[in-house]
């Protein structure tokens, strides 16, 4: 009996570090979103100051596929895509709508004016709201919505080209069809 009292803590320690040491290659983006064959949450984003594009709002997302790309202008990864948002835009011929999150006004429009604006709208989401309430995890991250408003596709973190090529243009092509 006392070898058992003595054995379990190291038994359920081994065990953890087991399950944590599986996880540490874990590709971020395998998380999936509840978010998927649902429609786009209920929501109104007023445009970022001085950007000179709209804002935009749950209504907007139907008619024609949308990409909604989730950035901020501290964010080092969303730096890194953006050159592949505009080159997406130009490839699949999508709308892209972005969505600012916790960013001060003057701050999104000094990185859009340095990088580009590829965005056809531009919400601030001041306060993460409507970013919580479309699942997202941090920044970046990228939905494709159908011309119905449903979600049907989602990139957790950075667009990589080979995530561009391989997972986001087959599904902007698949809510197409």
């Amino acid at each position: 009996m006392r070898f058992v009292l003595f054995a379990l803590p190291l038994v359920v320690l081994v065990a953890l570090f087991a399950i944590f040491a599986g996880s540490i290659n874990r590709d971020p983006s395998l998380i999936r979103s509840v978010m998927i064959d649902k429609p786009a949450p209920q929501f109104t984003l007023a445009p970022v100051a001085a950007l000179g594009v709209p804002g935009f709002d749950t209504a907007s997302l139907k008619g024609q596929v949308t990409v909604v790309n989730v950035f901020a202008s501290w964010c080092i990864p969303c730096r890194a895509e953006h050159p592949l948002l505009t080159a997406m835009k130009d490839v699949a011929g999508v709308r892209l709508f972005g969505i600012n999150q916790s960013d001060a006004p003057e701050n999104a429009k000094k990185f859009l004016d340095e990088l580009g604006n590829p965005y056809d709208a531009v919400g601030a989401d001041s306060d993460r709201r409507v970013s919580i309430d479309w699942g997202v995890y941090g920044v970046p991250e990228t939905f494709v919505v159908n011309a119905d408003g449903i979600i049907t596709f989602k990139v957790t973190g950075p667009l990589t080209p080979q995530t561009l090529d391989n997972e986001l243009l087959p599904a902007i092509a698949k809510a197409r069809g």
